[in-house]
């Protein structure tokens, strides 16, 4: 029984984890709600009225929110720079409350100080976050010269009890922070895997399911793999750990999406394009149904299927003895040509990459936990660990990341200063004609809105999110408002509850934020004694004019076009994936070797800096569906190209020494193809002048018989490379394609995401 309950209470904490990556959404929520609970504490034992205390929680919320640092020696200088930068803000908001003109003058200063701030980093960021939310403070419980020795004290306690949490009560340290994504992208792995296992029977009718799932959960592993990416060097002690550290997530990583695609192929009477498993609602393979038994094929691959799954759960180091040992070596063996069971040629290519992924998981424990225990190893499973060793001594250290060289308007903070300076000037202005009390509303969304996007289109999605969830939380305010009535600290608990919600939605959905900031709002005004259903409708109004004013001076004020922004992060993806893709030919073309990992880590930043761009093309409120259609087949192509690139990189890291790879002179001709036509591409893409077209006919294999070798059998490595090339150049040219750049005498012409 306590078993079973074990289990069950272990797998509900693992379908968490995976969730919510590295617990960082439960920990920003834990964190802020802590803080404020410790605040109001320390204030109602010193007696502050009900309106200080409103202050206090709001600034400990900022001070607790506004601070993103890793270190945990930067996030205190941060924190201590925060007060009198709090300190100065209310001051000046008390002395400048009956100065209307100079006060809004003020304000928008302000706001482009803060704004601007954020080309300084996280703390410049945080320091200007920490001005303007403590001014908007003062504004919103009215602040005057005669409150400021009070507020003075509210806002200490507030910075001491976020201190106290932050450091004492819910520490997040950067080795914590990582600890914690390891987990979390172990648990990752473990639902992919059990999603590949439903895929060996998944009926016609529920494939599309299963796909959807597949499709989800593989995303949600790479999501992993790049937020573990970000936290390595301060993770971990020096450069050569989190080196090893960024090689085995990425070993593991390639090879359960090349599982995938092996058990797609092998229920598809074709070969299944690699597109499926990235292009959203892509149909289901030609041909494909369940597995039929071929010997005790289909059935053995079920069960290992399974046993994967234990080797990805199992946490503790000690195998020592177990049955897990026996299952890790019987995969391991799948290694070896001689040691696959009988069936299709589709069918054992899935057992090799059961083996591969065996490995991958292997190789991830050992950089995790440390040495294994080798006294159960088969030839095979010791001949992997030795590949391990061997591989581990060849790592070097990450590259240092190339600074932003614009300068002056061209800097986007720069330019984001100006654009939200000019919107809150609007904001005011036309806030004041809605309420001479509230306008401060409309200059909050508009600041808001400016966050954390870059174009016009992101802007203009974003302000529709914020008034959505805006407009359900006065329905939610409202009714809040009516069961709380006088009842203090009922209000106080549900605001918690609001702040938890905002925090630990955040990153999902803006929308969702927005409905539990604005429902706070309203049981705030009821602890204010200032509610009424005048007070929330006016909220919807300011919100919709700051959205409005946000999105006029987007589009006046030193625009970027959705269309300029992404054609930018296209070029770069690109650039990213010729280098890559070269220098992993290069090298097993018998190169001289580099670091190719990072640089296919570094190609996935910039895939996922597109895919953040392209949000407002594929959201469902824009009207242009061709367009969507294209930037969501376009992105796919683009992940698509990535996964081979990185299956690539990662199979040509093995060169120095595995004894299946080795290095082709032949495939050097392949890589220069595939490098100049995608230099054709991001020419067209940057309006560069072009010269000659994408080179599309003579596969890859075609290739290289042209030089008098035939082409290595299937079930070898290079075969594999051979396949990964032709998938990629078919990529590169689908990519062509589909933004008109010319292929092979097909005219074309420059086309924008």
């Amino acid at each position: 029984m306590k078993a079973a309950i074990r289990r069950t209470s272990t797998g509900i904490w693992d379908r968490f984890a995976a969730s919510d990556p590295g617990l960082l959404r439960l920990m920003a929520g834990l964190r802020t709600v802590g803080a404020i609970v410790l605040a109001l504490v320390a204030l109602a034992l010193l007696g502050t009225s009900v309106s200080l205390m409103v202050a206090g929680a709001m600034t400990a919320m900022v001070a607790t929110f506004a601070i993103r640092e890793k270190e945990v020696r930067g996030q205190a200088v941060t924190l201590g720079l925060g007060l009198p930068t709090a300190l100065a803000a209310v001051s000046l908001g008390a002395l400048l409350h009956n100065q209307v003109i100079t006060g809004d003058l003020f304000f928008i200063a302000l706001i482009f100080g803060a704004a601007y701030a954020r080309r300084f980093g996280d703390r410049g960021t945080a320091l200007g976050l920490i001005g303007f939310q403590v001014y908007f403070i003062s504004l919103f419980v009215h602040a005057k010269v005669a409150m400021l020795p009070e507020l003075y004290l509210t806002l200490a306690v507030a910075f001491a009890c976020s201190a106290v949490i932050r450091f004492a009560v819910v520490r997040d340290t950067p080795e914590h922070t990582l600890g914690r994504l390891r987990e979390a992208f172990r648990a990752r792995l473990a639902q992919l895997v059990a999603t590949q296992r439903k895929l060996v029977d998944a009926d016609p009718e529920e494939l599309d399911g299963v796909l959807d799932d597949l499709r989800r959960h593989t995303a949600r592993l790479h999501e992993t793999a790049l937020m573990i990416q970000g936290r390595l060097e301060e993770g971990t002690r020096d450069a050569a750990t989190a080196a090893l550290l960024q090689r085995r997530i990425a070993d593991a990583e390639i090879a359960a999406e090349r599982l995938g695609m092996t058990l797609l192929n092998a229920r598809s009477a074709e070969r299944t394009d690699t597109l499926t498993l990235h292009l959203p609602h892509a149909p289901v393979p030609a041909g494909s149904k369940p597995l039929q038994s071929e010997g005790n094929a289909v059935p053995t691959l079920r069960r290992d299927l399974e046993a994967l799954g234990l080797l990805v759960a199992h946490r503790s180091p000690g195998d020592r003895g177990t049955a897990l040992a026996h299952v890790r070596n019987r995969l391991l063996g799948y290694r070896d040509e001689d040691e696959l069971p009988r069936g299709s040629a589709a069918v054992q290519d899935a057992f090799r990459a059961l083996g591969e992924a065996a490995r991958a998981v292997l190789g991830l424990r050992i950089a995790l936990d440390g040495p294994q225990d080798e006294s159960d190893d088969t030839s095979a499973t010791a001949r992997s660990r030795e590949e391990l060793d061997a591989e581990d001594l060849s790592i070097v250290g990450a590259e240092e990341d190339e600074e932003d060289e614009r300068t002056g308007l061209q800097r986007p903070t720069t330019r984001a200063a100006f654009q939200v300076a000019a919107g809150s000037a609007l904001a005011i202005v036309g806030g004041e004609f809605l309420s001479t009390q509230r306008w401060y509303w409309a200059v909050l969304t508009c600041w808001v809105v400016f966050l954390n996007t870059a174009s016009t289109g992101e802007i203009l999605v974003k302000g529709y999110r914020r008034l959505l969830g805006t407009v359900l939380g006065v329905i939610a305010g409202v009714a809040l408002a009516g069961l709380v009535g006088n009842h203090t600290w009922t209000a106080f608990a549900l605001v918690l509850l609001c702040v938890f919600g905002m925090f630990f939605t955040a990153p999902l959905s803006y929308a969702l934020m927005s409905f539990f900031v604005t429902a706070m709002l309203g049981l705030l005004y009821t602890l204010l004694n200032t509610y009424s259903v005048a007070t929330l409708v006016l909220r919807i109004e300011e919100t919709a004019l700051g959205a409005a004013c946000g999105i006029i001076a987007a589009v006046l004020v030193l625009p970027v076009h959705t269309d300029r922004r992404t054609d930018e992060h296209l070029g770069t993806v690109l650039d990213r994936l010729r280098d890559a893709v070269s220098a992993a030919v290069t090298q097993l073309s018998g190169g001289p070797a580099e670091d190719l990992l990072t640089r296919a880590r570094d190609l996935d930043t910039a895939l996922s800096d597109l895919r953040g761009s392209t949000q407002p093309l594929v959201h469902p409120i824009t009207p242009l569906r061709v367009r969507r259609q294209t930037a969501r087949y376009l992105v796919a192509l683009l992940e698509t190209c990535a996964y081979h690139a990185r299956s690539l990189a990662a199979t040509a890291e093995l060169l120095p020494a595995s004894r299946s790879v080795a290095a082709d002179p032949r495939l050097a001709r392949a890589g220069r193809r595939i490098a100049r036509n995608i230099e054709l591409i991001a020419a067209r893409v940057n309006d560069e002048p072009v010269d000659g077209e994408v080179e599309a006919g003579a596969s890859i294999a075609s290739l290289l018989e042209a030089d008098g070798s035939p082409v290595p059998p299937s079930h070898t490595v290079t075969f594999r490379v051979l396949r990964h090339l032709q998938r990629l150049d078919e990529g590169v040219v689908g990519i062509a394609r589909a933004l008109d750049v010319p292929v092979a005498g097909r005219a074309g012409r420059k086309k924008s995401v």
